[in-house]
């Protein structure tokens, strides 16, 4: 059995109705939060950590890997300044409705608002649509999740990038996700703004 630190695993305590969930899981002052659907397609069922698994998962965590956000990839894996969740985090027992999706999405909002990561990744096209809709002024309609891939886009206090399902990628789809992670983590994707001169003492102090 897999030891997972009580700091990594569940860090807000979050206990959906379901009889079975996958927790968020990571850094809680992360810089990048990844959120998926929810363990029946992205992974998690056994483990209870997001992303873990199944085909897909891996695929996922190897371009996380290559990209920055994970130091070793596995259940769990070794995060770097990344959280990882779902929007409907109870295991389904079959494919969850729209209310479903409603009543469960709390979880994964407060746990925005809460790491305040500077980077979202919604994976997959339910995911994007709800970042979308919820942390952006972009349409969320007719999405094309292909074109829509390591794109960066500014929200409302949020920098996303979308990142297609990773049942679907072809061979050239992880790399341009590591890629863009890479080029990313070489910029300002905080957008902090320095206030330490105004606010007088030596020490620096950043808001967003």
């Amino acid at each position: 059995m897999t030891y997972v630190s009580d700091a990594e695993f569940n860090p807000f305590g979050f206990d959906p109705d379901g009889e079975r969930f996958v927790p968020g899981f990571g850094d809680v002052e992360a810089d990048f939060q990844i959120i998926g659907d929810h363990p029946g397609i992205h992974g998690g069922v056994t483990t209870s950590v997001p992303f873990t698994e199944t085909d897909g998962a891996k695929r996922l965590q190897d371009a996380l890997l290559q990209g920055g956000l994970l130091r070793k990839a596995g259940a769990p894996p070794t995060v770097d300044s990344t959280y990882l969740s779902y929007l409907h985090p109870s295991v389904p027992e079959q494919a969850p409705t729209d209310d479903d999706y409603t009543r469960e999405e709390t979880f994964v909002e407060a746990e925005v608002r809460a790491i305040a990561a500077h980077v979202l990744l919604p994976v997959g096209e339910r995911a994007t649509r709800w970042v979308l809709e919820n942390m952006t002024t972009e349409p969320s309609d007719d999405l094309d999740m292909a074109a829509l891939h390591g794109r960066e886009i500014v929200g409302s206090g949020w920098l996303v990038v979308p990142i297609a399902d990773p049942d679907s990628w072809d061979e050239d789809d992880g790399r341009e996700l590591s890629d863009a992670l890479t080029e990313l983590r070489k910029q300002d994707y905080r957008r902090e703004a320095d206030l330490g001169r105004l606010a007088g003492g030596g020490e620096p102090y950043y808001v967003r």
